[in-house]
């Protein structure tokens, strides 16, 4: 997928090659109903640790993990429900991908409102197309807007939904979409079928952000069109999360047993610093995502965070910046 899944299997081949394990990458693709049995039979295996990807397998972990008891699971990007049963034996990874998102709206924001680059209108209009409406990825969308609207005011987000990780053709079309409608800038919050939208943005001569991985380098060789209007990723560094959960356990020193919510302080979230968005971001849009990055790992500017809204909350916070 260029992005969150490429991540994780990158973090899998560092275990391999730092720590000397012995890994194996199991695909399970877009068929749920497979998920629960591979997690079974991987379960009966002889696997000191077993991990598993994003909130879709969280209720599936659920239920296996308490009939292995004996056996260790680490799940990233979600997290278990520890309150509801004997979890002692899972280790749930969430990130603080609001954090990076808002130096992503910000960055957004000063490239829309600056009609001097090549590829910008100056009209102040940013957008989003996501995969669902669901709360891991509205925390990137209220960041995004946050960082936006708090450091160019006024700017405006449009937020599409395509309704699942996989419709790249629809991720295309309400690329497309945004982009008649003003924006000049479009992120990226929906993994594989986000590499539709950033197909529209080459096509359409607009900027993409990508999204878990550096997908402007991810993309540079098979696509260099599309590569070349990814003005940055919010980086979710999942492969040096999992490289480090695994020496943490080896050292015994991982808290299975509970959810660690990582971000920038962790070096686990960021935003891609690559040749492509050197060359379009200005120095001033740079030395200013530096300051914004400083001040949320200070403390100094406290993002909003999905997890800690109501639906009401959050949907006030779209209308607001709604074009």
């Amino acid at each position: 997928d260029k992005s969150f899944f490429d991540s994780a299997n990158a973090g899998m081949k560092l275990i391999k090659e730092e720590l000397g394990c012995e890994t194996t990458v199991i695909e399970m693709g877009f068929d749920n109903t497979v998920w629960e049995t591979t997690l079974y039979e991987v379960s009966d295996q002889d696997w000191d640790i077993i991990i598993v990807g994003t909130y879709q397998m969280q209720e599936v972990l659920e239920k296996v993990a308490l009939e292995y008891p004996d056996k260790k699971y680490i799940i990233f990007d979600s997290s278990v429900t520890y309150d509801a049963a004997d979890y002692s034996n899972v280790y749930s990874i969430s990130f603080k991908q609001n954090e990076a998102s808002y130096l992503a709206g910000a960055l957004a924001a000063m490239i829309a409102a600056d009609d001097s680059l090549p590829l910008s209108n100056g009209e102040k209009m940013i957008s989003v197309v996501a995969a669902m409406d669901i709360p891991v990825l509205n925390d990137f969308i209220v960041g995004y807007i946050q960082g936006a609207v708090d450091t160019v005011p006024e700017t405006k987000v449009a937020i599409s939904y395509i309704g699942d990780f996989n419709d790249t053709a629809k991720a295309k079309d309400l690329a497309k979409a945004q982009f008649k409608l003003g924006s000049c800038v479009s992120f990226n919050v929906a993994a594989q079928a986000g590499l539709g939208m950033i197909e529209a943005a080459a096509e359409e001569q607009k900027y993409a952000i990508g999204v878990d991985a550096d997908q402007a380098m991810a993309l540079a060789e098979s696509q260099p069109a599309q590569s070349e209007v990814i003005a940055t990723s919010v980086l979710k560094n999942i492969d040096q999360v999992l490289l480090l959960s695994v020496k943490r356990h080896i050292a015994g020193e991982l808290p299975y047993g509970q959810e660690e919510a990582l971000g920038m302080e962790e070096n686990a979230v960021g935003l891609a610093v690559n040749e492509v968005y050197e060359g379009i971001a200005t120095d001033e849009m740079k030395a200013k995502a530096e300051e914004l990055e400083a001040k949320i790992k200070s403390g100094e500017i406290k993002v909003n965070s999905a997890f800690a809204m109501s639906d009401d909350e959050i949907k006030e916070v779209k209308d607001k910046a709604a074009p």
